[in-house]
């Protein structure tokens, strides 16, 4: 294979290849990256020299498939056009390179078989085994050896893949450890970034994250393009990552949205055409004016897979948004079909390799129940990892989940919209979804991606230096309702807003009580063991997380000067200490140190600030 200038050179490539491949001639991949278990491992093959606009479609009517095996593990991965296989760096439109993007979950031997075909609309066809062969690669196999991960830390690479195992959380599998996802559901146009190729400034909303450039770190440089393009959006997500959060979402597509800026695709018309035309929110046909609908923009994806790439070093979980309510009915006009399988190919064709991620199929997603499980049906067969697959919806409309919980559909959880302006809807409502997909003998794994009231939802601190009713009512109220996380919506109205936010520290102080709220819940208990009590309280206001006879979790709000729970009639002996989800910090004790599981049992009072709200930990103690 030709050899291809690679300026920015992320990982050393080692390269162990154990058999020769196969196939009527000799194509030897190039191999790119670390060879070890978790690392995204890239192969690239010299296919048919094409460009983006090809007559011959590259992204439509060729199907690239690479099966990877070790043992009884199997895996058919989805491949794409890479163009000239650098496009990030050297911005290519041409070329002939094909890849292949694998995260490997076991040592070993690895061997991998290559299907490549050629035919109208091949890549989105339910059967395509007569296809023609494509030549090039096609029949070829070898192998690899792959070697543990050198991983420590944060870094996804060290705890392996996040996978739904039918539990409310989400569990690591190399380390086995469950996840508690806490971060930014805002800004959700993230990607309209000026430093992405072809970028575009419909609506004035064009970000370039220049308050983030301080945040660059030292290590990043591998990840930028172009003579250290990106550092902005690197330095924002090293931010995010150095107050301990651990999640942040954003759209793939949002034409005729509230943006307008974000599209993997090809324009058909000149950046500032667009530009004049998006620039009216009158105007909702770009879609259908505007756009090559089967057509990628190879070198701005390439881009976008940096950005994903650094956060994987920074313990991030990606929420991937793949549509929002203006977007949903676009393609295909509403009906599932060509366009939204391509659409939904080349996203995990490029980035379904992430460890820590979700598909999102779409805020306030409005399509018809038939057309949702046609996409998560499409998206479920597609995926090779299983990814954890939810659907986001109207703060009042969610008892559409009704027909998707259970066996109904192959979703796996809900995104969680609400709508009180002091939050206190959140409890209850994922005390419903945890019940009635509990019901159904297949938990689902729920996250509330976006509390609040629309126009205000979380507040910047100068607005609101404590943030007492999002701590209490939204942060604690749906960990103590055993939701797996909290994605924070910036209001559409606020500065630093859901649009214009490019200023993480806009929120600075909260972030220190996430960071509290994760610390308790990842170092103090077993809550993947426990479950909303809230009864156990009484008439008492507050939240009560438990696995009963063992370990009691209760929530006072603040003015609530002591309280009691019923810890049954066993006669053991409870410890009882109190945590500052204010402040944080180590577990400090108060008036009352020990209390005798016989009914209902007062506590005491929190150690200090009495008319502040407090945690109080009651464990069983071990003789």
């Amino acid at each position: 294979m030709k050899k291809r200038n690679r300026t920015a050179v992320r990982l050393s490539v080692v390269v162990l290849v154990l058999s020769m491949l196969s196939c009527k001639k000799e194509i030897i991949p190039e191999i790119d990256g670390e060879l070890k278990k978790w690392h995204r491992i890239t192969l690239s093959f010299e296919g048919p020299e094409t460009d983006e606009l090809a007559e011959i479609n590259p992204f439509l009517d060729y199907r690239l498939d690479v099966t990877f095996s070790h043992g009884d593990k199997r895996y058919t991965v989805p491949g794409f056009y890479a163009a000239d296989g650098n496009a990030s760096e050297t911005s290519a439109s041409t070329g002939n390179i094909w890849q292949v993007r694998f995260t490997p979950d076991d040592i070993g031997a690895w061997t991998y078989a290559v299907s490549f075909k050629k035919g109208s609309e091949i890549a989105v066809a339910d059967t395509f085994d007569a296809a023609a062969s494509a030549g090039f690669m096609d029949g070829c196999s070898g192998s690899f050896l792959v070697t543990d991960s050198d991983k420590i830390g944060i870094d996804n690479r060290a705890k392996g893949r996040l996978n739904y195992i039918g539990e409310s959380y989400l569990q690591f599998e190399e380390t086995k450890d469950y996840f508690i996802k806490l971060g930014v559901d805002a800004p959700e146009n993230l990607l309209g970034y000026a430093d992405f190729d072809a970028a575009t400034n419909a609506l004035g909303f064009l970000k370039k994250w220049e308050p983030h450039a301080k945040d660059f770190p030292m290590d990043g440089e591998s990840y930028t393009w172009q003579e250290g393009k990106g550092k902005n959006l690197l330095g924002a997500i090293n931010y995010l990552a150095s107050e301990e959060l651990n999640v942040f979402s954003f759209l793939t597509f949002n034409v005729d949205g509230d943006d307008r800026n974000i599209f993997p695709y090809l324009l058909s018309k000149p950046i500032a055409e667009y530009e004049a035309y998006a620039s009216d929110k009158k105007n909702l046909e770009a879609w259908k004016t505007h756009f090559h609908k089967t057509r990628f923009d190879v070198s701005k994806l390439d881009q976008w897979e940096r950005i994903f790439d650094f956060a994987e070093t920074r313990g991030m979980f990606l929420h991937f948004k793949t549509h929002e309510t203006e977007t949903d009915h676009l393609m295909d006009n509403g009906v599932f079909g060509l366009e939204g399988k391509l659409y939904y190919r080349e996203l995990i064709a490029r980035f379904g390799h992430h460890l820590s991620m979700n598909w999102n199929l779409g805020e306030e997603n409005n399509q018809p129940t038939e057309e949702v499980l046609k996409v998560a049906n499409y998206v479920t067969k597609l995926d090779p990892y299983d990814h954890h697959l939810v659907m986001h919806t109207f703060p009042n409309k969610d008892d559409r989940y009704e027909e998707f919980i259970g066996d109904q559909s192959p979703l796996t959880g809900a995104s969680l919209q609400l709508s009180a302006p002091d939050f206190v809807d959140v409890n209850p409502r994922v005390l419903k979804w945890r019940q009635k997909s509990n019901a159904t003998g297949r938990k689902w794994a729920l996250s509330v991606d976006e509390p609040g009231k629309a126009n205000i939802a979380l507040l910047p601190d100068d607005e609101d230096a404590e943030h007492n009713e999002a701590r209490a009512n939204a942060l604690w109220g749906s960990l103590m309702a055993g939701a797996f996380g909290v994605e924070w919506y910036f209001g559409y109205a606020s500065p630093n807003s859901d649009l214009t936010c490019e200023d993480f520290r806009s929120r600075d102080l909260f972030w220190d009580q996430n960071r509290h709220a994760l610390h308790f819940f990842e170092n103090e208990i077993p809550f993947w063991e426990m479950a909303a009590a809230n009864e156990l309280l009484g008439e008492h206001p507050g939240f009560c997380f438990a696995k009963r006879n063992e370990v009691y979790v209760v929530y006072l709000p603040m003015g609530t000067k002591t309280s009691s729970l019923d810890l049954g009639s066993s006669g053991e002996l409870f410890s009882v200490q109190w945590y500052d989800p204010r402040n944080g910090g180590a577990l400090v004790q108060g008036s009352i140190l020990q209390v005798e599981a016989n009914g209902r049992v007062n506590f005491g009072p929190p150690p200090k600030e009495t008319n502040k709200d407090w945690i109080a930990l009651v464990q069983a103690i071990k003789s």
